[in-house]
């Protein structure tokens, strides 16, 4: 079988699939990510939590930064991998999306129920009082504080950040002016900080309900994501996997493709929904629909 039809029959086989999507799924729209097909970085890792919280310094590179390649997040738009799980959860075929990604694509697809693990990007939180803002708010005020640091050519990078080093000493930071003095940070789980409890007992949830796991452009590097395929493969359901190199989990699969996410789930979607159309005009039941001749075909849909 092709990668499609052995996909499609994975999928077509696992009642109510649990998704697990990383910065891969977002590539096609536009947003770097952070690791190479070996599972190394790319660039320099993240901010770490404590050390944004403790230095005045590195808040000052981390926005100046993120004044020019945020922008690359704000202009993103979904692209035919995240629209294609949000058809394959209209039918029935994906039980939710847990996404280790911040950009909110997995929303603006049309996927309805998503565990946005690490948080969201488009939003900023006073660490002191806990009042919140839309993110766009606060650059506009950066911007009009910093006048010229938007013209630098930086590259974006992921999540946000752009690859440039200047003196950020001058590079003036807003306080929260509800409590003062607060400091204001993504409303993300940054390296060193732990993801919050309710938000993992969420994904768990959505993993005992489904019947497998589909691991989406994860390197799966990061243990908050990696647990998931973990428990599933100890809890007995398959796990398959749709990345571009290598995972943490590669002995736990029982399926793995190498491909493209947008090229192969809007493949996979088209061959699902017209198996499903077939079904319901010749009236065959889904176990009926998935023996090894219906998928024969698949790949030429």
């Amino acid at each position: 079988m092709s990668d499609i039809e052995a996909l499609a029959a994975f999928v077509a086989d696992t009642p109510r699939l649990a998704v697990l999507s990383g910065a891969g799924i977002s590539t096609a729209s536009g947003i770097p990510d952070y690791r190479d097909d070996r599972g190394d970085w790319k660039r320099s890792p993240p901010m770490q939590h404590q050390l944004f919280m403790a230095s005045h310094a590195a808040r000052q590179r981390y926005w100046a930064r993120a004044l020019i390649g945020f922008r690359a997040l704000q202009q993103a738009e979904p692209n035919a991998a995240h629209r294609a799980l949000a058809r394959l959860e209209a039918t029935g075929r994906v039980a939710g999306v847990i996404t280790q990604n911040v950009d909110g694509l997995h929303r603006r697809a049309g996927s309805r129920r998503v565990i946005e693990l690490h948080g969201r990007a488009d939003l900023v939180r006073c660490m002191g009082c806990g009042a919140s803002r839309m993110r766009h708010d606060l650059h506009a005020e950066l911007a009009s504080r910093n006048p010229g640091w938007l013209d630098t050519g930086a590259r974006a990078g992921p999540d946000g950040d752009a690859d440039l080093e200047a003196d950020f000493a001058g590079f003036r930071v807003p306080s929260c002016t509800r409590c003062g003095d607060g400091i204001w940070k993504p409303d993300v789980v940054f390296f060193g900080d732990s993801v919050p409890r309710p938000r993992v007992a969420e994904a768990f949830a959505l993993l005992e309900e489904a019947g497998g796991l589909l691991v989406v452009g994860s390197s799966l590097m990061v243990y908050s994501g990696f647990r998931f395929a973990r428990e599933a493969a100890r809890a007995g359901k398959p796990v398959a996997c749709l990345n571009l190199g290598r995972t943490r989990a590669d002995e736990l699969y029982s399926l793995k493709v190498s491909a493209s996410a947008e090229t192969c789930l809007a493949a996979l979607a088209e061959a699902l929904e017209g198996l499903t159309a077939s079904d319901q005009a010749d009236g065959a039941s889904p176990q009926e629909s998935t023996s090894p001749d219906t998928f024969s075909t698949l790949g030429q849909r």
